[in-house]
């Protein structure tokens, strides 16, 4: 069948009342939109839903099932050789009897029916054995050790997680419990109303918060001694009295004391991780026979597994694929339309809601659609509708119907359809799928497995005993296949069957094998002859990340890519990270070989997701702290140097950014420098000003101390005295001394400036060198700076297998090497 597809039947024509011959081929990825099986007793509901099972299970993808009858376990009913002693065991004693034949007989005819049917429908028991293979089916009987016990109770742990981010969550997981607890005991719970609820609530998220944890005793312990004593804005006592208080612990002491309860505490743990693999990377048929349970039993686990896995979906990334599948038979009652609110409702709704987004799928099964509640049913994608006789039903469906088939752009004939779902035969269902159009009718084919009913209590042990006994002996040789007339000890010729989670690509070989011989031939120092060959690909951890260093204070934005290729051994829960260094270019992964070769076994670990995601947070860690940005940095010239730039490159930037800073520096200091000596020059201008001024009237006294002595003689001559000359010329020698203090004192002021000038031009040179040795000395202080990633800047775009080839060679002498494929 095509990838991707469920062989679900054939086309039926209603008009000509013939089944035609064009597959009906159902798209699983459109389960995520979820699916409805909805038909009466009779109408061959339970035959749809295993087939449906079966092709999911055959496409590789995991289930779990709630099966509150015991029908869905007829999936553990598969004989790839449809002998008639297969059937012997699990054909109806009292069904021979009324046929009049013995139970051999019967189970002969029941073989032959089956091998006639399956070859009618085009199934070879080659598809039942990959059916088988492609699996690994088991049946969990929670309260129970007929089949495998489950660890209900596992729940109650506090989970890891940080309250501050995941407050809304841990309260919702510690709502779904408490609903289950008192449905247990027979307390109808309102979250919001019910006392019994919020005490319990406020007990659980008290303890998780401590980080304690917390079994059934230690919480009947603290229903009686809370370990607060006020709820909201009441007191203890005033809001749970300690007698009322203590009729409900004595409820839950009665679970404890009841026999067989250890059983809910025993066996494989509620963890929708572990349920959806096997370790050996195999998807996983989980089970969950309830027929065993009383209501109050039933709903208490359907709540604790509903809860488990809206638990697990809030974990999950978004996807497109179908990532896994609940199938929930026989609905009635669990979900019902308002008001009726079991502890079931809650998280059903939500997981149909927000399975969508994470690829999780809901498929729900009834025979009383009237009794679901509308919203839930009107989410469903995909409606598989049997025949119908109550009207109630029909009514229900056809309204549901009618809303989807409008949204898909579709009309609908519903007196027709009315007519015809009240007609059909077994078998026969109208498929409505909202991604494909216009509703059409099908004939279901054969189911694979023997559907005879549901199983009782001591079929489901007979079925947990041959479970074990055959895992013990499945060899897994089966996947082998042979070479050259050899087995290929251990490995296999196809990869193995991994869970669509698990990433995966191949490295494409890049060594010829006769180059890797060659290699081969130069190291050994002789020549070989090498009798046999074969690509040999071996599963490693390849885990690619990039970390970005940024830093935009000192300039620094790079992106360093990390790759890792390791090889994980046997039991190993680390990796040693520092060992695995590869050049991988993402671009060359490939996501199918190149060329044919064989595979070395898988480890668990690769094959488990939840392992990835564990290594992809360790490798994470890794590069966060391993991976730094190394820049060279001066401190004296505030400089970072650029990633990868080498210390000659970085000096050589330096040597230029000196020189600007040395320049700039010269240049504040000469202005200062010039601006001195400008106002000294300007000085010294003006004092020769005055000293021009000085002289020119030290000359002009002089001449007049010259005429006044001129005078002075003549009247000497003549005999002409006066008082007057004489104060005169007295008068005019003072007048020239002091002009000729003047000259001296511009010109010792002259002096003493010129002085200052010569001064400053000698201190402007000491300076100037001064300054350039200063900064040569700053070309000196060179240091590495780390940048470290931050969180959110460190990415991991793959973590998961890759296949690395390498080629495996015997020699003449028998002896065996392996040569590289690619180089690393």
């Amino acid at each position: 069948m095509s990838e991707n597809k469920l062989y679900l039947g054939r086309e039926y024509d209603l008009k000509k009342g013939k089944i035609t011959n064009q597959p009906v081929l159902y798209d699983a990825r459109h389960l995520t939109t979820h699916g409805v099986i909805l038909g009466m007793t009779g109408s061959g509901k339970t035959g749809l839903g295993i087939i449906w099972l079966e092709e999911a299970l055959l496409q590789g993808i995991p289930v779990l099932i709630l099966d509150p009858k015991g029908d869905i376990a007829n999936l553990m009913l598969t004989f790839p050789n449809l002998h008639t002693e297969d059937f012997l065991p699990w054909v109806d004693v009292e069904g021979a009897r009324r046929r009049g034949v013995s139970v051999e007989e019967y189970a002969a005819e029941e073989a032959n029916k089956w091998r006639e049917e399956l070859a009618e429908w085009g199934i070879t028991d080659e598809r039942i054995r990959q059916l088988r293979q492609a699996a690994q089916f088991t049946t969990f009987t929670p309260g129970s050790k007929t089949g495998q016990p489950v660890d209900v109770l596992h729940f109650f742990d506090a989970p890891d997680l940080d309250w501050d981010e995941e407050e809304e969550r841990l309260r919702e997981r510690i709502g779904g419990i408490a609903s289950a607890l008192l449905g247990l005991v027979g307390v109808e719970a309102d979250p919001l109303q019910s006392k019994e609820h919020i005490l319990l609530s406020r007990i659980f998220e008290h303890v998780w918060r401590a980080g304690e944890q917390l079994d059934l005793p230690a919480l009947i312990r603290l229903l009686q001694k809370p370990p607060f004593k006020q709820v909201g804005a009441f007191e203890l006592e005033t809001f749970f009295p300690e007698k009322e208080r203590f009729t409900l612990a004595r409820s839950l002491n009665n679970l404890i004391a009841a026999p067989g309860f250890e059983n809910w505490q025993e066996g494989t743990p509620l963890d929708v991780e572990t349920l959806l693999y096997s370790d050996d990377g195999r998807p996983r048929a989980s089970i969950f026979y309830l027929a065993h349970l009383d209501d109050a039993q039933r709903t208490f686990f359907i709540t604790m597994f509903l809860e488990a896995a809206r638990d697990w979906l809030r974990a999950q990334s978004g996807s497109t694929d179908l990532r896994a599948l609940i199938y929930f038979d026989e609905v009635f009652g669990y979900f019902p339309p308002y008001p009726k609110n079991p502890p079931t409702k809650a998280p059903l709704m939500a997981l149909i809601k927000q399975g969508r987004a994470a690829g999780l799928g809901i498929v729900l099964s009834t025979q009383n659609p009237a009794d679901l509640d509308y919203k839930g049913l009107t989410n469903a994608g995909t409606w598989a509708v049997g025949s119908l006789r109550a009207e109630r039903d029909k009514e229900r469906v056809l309204e549901g119907l009618e809303g989807a088939i409008a949204e898909a752009g579709e009309t609908m004939n519903r007196r027709s359809v009315e007519r015809a779902l009240g007609a059909l035969k077994p078998r026969i269902f109208l498929l409505h799928d909202i991604h494909e159009g216009a509703p059409l009718f099908f004939h279901t084919r054969w189911a694979m497995s023997y559907l005879c009913g549901p199983l009782t209590r001591k079929q489901v042990r007979k079925l947990a005993e041959k479970r074990e006994s055959g895992e013990a002996e499945r060899q897994r040789s089966e996947e082998a296949e042979e070479q050259g007339g050899e087995e290929l000890e251990g490995l296999s010729a196809t990869p193995p069957t991994l869970p669509p989670e698990v990433p995966q690509v191949f490295l494409p070989p890049t060594v010829t094998f006769e180059w890797a011989l060659q290699e081969y031939e130069e190291q050994s120092g002789r020549p070989v002859l090498a009798q046999e060959r074969r690509l040999v690909y071996t599963p490693h951890l390849l885990a690619l990340g990039a970390a970005r260093m940024l830093d935009r204070k000192r300039g620094v934005d790079a992106i360093e890519n990390v790759a890792r290729l390791a090889q994980v051994g046997a039991g190993t829960g680390s990796v040693d990270w520092d060992a695995g260094q590869v050049v991988v270019d993402q671009k060359e992964l490939l996501p199918k070989p190149i060329g044919e070769g064989v595979y070395a076994p898988v480890d668990a670990m690769l094959a488990r997701p939840r392992d990835l995601k564990r290594l992809a947070k360790d490798f994470a860690d890794y590069v966060y702290y391993n991976t730094s940005a190394t820049v060279l940095y001066n401190p004296a010239l505030d400089l970072y140097g650029k990633v990868g730039e080498n210390r000659r490159d970085f000096r050589v930037r330096c040597e230029e950014e000196a020189r600007h800073q040395r320049d700039a520096e010269l240049k504040k200091a000469r202005a200062r420098v010039e601006k001195e000596m400008e106002r000294v020059q300007k000085k010294l201008r003006r004092e020769q000003r005055e000293l021009d001024q000085d002289q020119d009237e030290l000359e002009a006294r002089k001449r007049e101390e010259l005429l006044s002595l001129g005078e002075s003689a003549l009247n000497l001559l003549t005999r002409r005295r006066s008082s007057s000359i004489i104060s005169r010329a007295g008068r005019k020698r003072r007048m020239s001394r002091q002009a000729q203090a003047d000259v001296e004192e511009s010109e010792a002021t002259i002096e003493e400036l010129e002085e200052q000038l010569e001064d400053l031009k000698a201190q402007w040179e000491e300076q100037a060198a001064e300054i350039a040795d200063l900064w040569a000395e700053k070309l000196e202080e060179i240091e590495e700076f780390k940048v470290k990633p931050r969180r959110a800047d460190v990415t991991v775009e793959f973590c998961g297998l890759a296949w690395a080839p390498a080629w495996q060679v015997t020699l003449e002498n028998g002896r065996r090497v392996d040569l590289p494929a690619r180089g690393m």
